[in-house]
């Protein structure tokens, strides 16, 4: 990888870190808090939310598309900011979700299946 390259995805990552605390997506929103903890929703590699158990309720699941919308709008900004790919901005945010998702809670990786941590 050359030096542009990773030097343009520190930046990013930083911009990432600073613009996640103002996501409502993780450690804030009551109702996904919850379904996270309860094991119905969870964290993706790919920096979306998803529906790890297809019988969550249809509200929890209409959160769910609306914290995505709201990722996908900032993962566009910081893109367009950095020069940085949207795909590679919302996987390096994915990357951090999962890893720092809590013990107990679902991630899905590469794989695209669901584990617990």
């Amino acid at each position: 990888m050359t030096t542009l390259i990773r030097t343009l995805l520190a930046a990013v990552s930083i911009a990432i870190m600073g613009s996640l605390a103002f996501m409502p997506a993780h450690a804030g929103d009551p109702r996904i808090d919850a379904a996270q903890k309860a094991g119905t929703v969870g964290e993706r590699i790919d920096g979306y939310l998803g529906i790890v158990d297809q019988s969550v309720d249809d509200a929890t699941r209409r959160r769910v598309n609306e914290i995505n919308a709201q990722r996908r709008a900032l993962y566009a900004k910081l893109s367009k900011d950095s020069g940085v790919p949207v795909e590679q901005v919302a996987r390096l945010t994915g990357e951090k979700q999962v890893a720092n998702a809590a013990p107990g809670e679902f991630v899905m990786g590469d794989n695209g299946r669901w584990t617990q941590k």
